[in-house]
């Protein structure tokens, strides 16, 4: 079962196969401009997949 964090919108999935958890990680990364993946294995199984995303916030240089 992957779920997702608790602070996250997306409910639990139940999942099958790998391909599907590699599908979640594909379209958390694919999601993300700035951040990260990051994925929790138990007993060789990914149980857990979350996503940080972080926003980048450009400073223009005063003018002197």
């Amino acid at each position: 079962m992957i779920s997702m964090s608790a602070n996250s919108t997306t409910p639990a999935t139940t999942v099958n196969d790998d391909e599907e958890w590699l599908n979640v990680v594909k379209k958390k990364v694919k999601q993300l401009q700035y951040g990260s993946v990051q994925i929790t294995v138990h007993d060789g199984r990914v149980t857990q997949v979350e996503s940080i995303e972080k926003t980048r916030i450009v400073q223009r240089a005063k003018d002197s």
